[in-house]
């Protein structure tokens, strides 16, 4: 999101599928892979936030918002 305009973080709660969530758990794993002990270290409620945000971001989220008939 290079050159973006300034972001603020909000927390919400969303509906998705689990197959959506499931699709980004196994990106998130698949992304850091497992450490010395065989375990995954990542957070994928952020990995997913991230997720979101990139696809907002991409989206044009800000003129979709605009739009008083959404």
């Amino acid at each position: 999101m290079s050159n973006a305009p300034e972001m603020i973080t909000v927390q919400v709660n969303l509906d998705i599928t689990a197959e959506a969530l499931q699709a980004v758990v196994a990106s998130a794993k698949k992304a850091t892979g497992k450490d010395a002990r065989g375990v995954y270290r990542v957070d994928t409620a952020d990995y997913l936030g991230k997720v979101i945000s990139q696809f907002l971001y991409d989206h044009d989220f800000e003129a979709f918002a605009r739009e008083l008939n959404n």
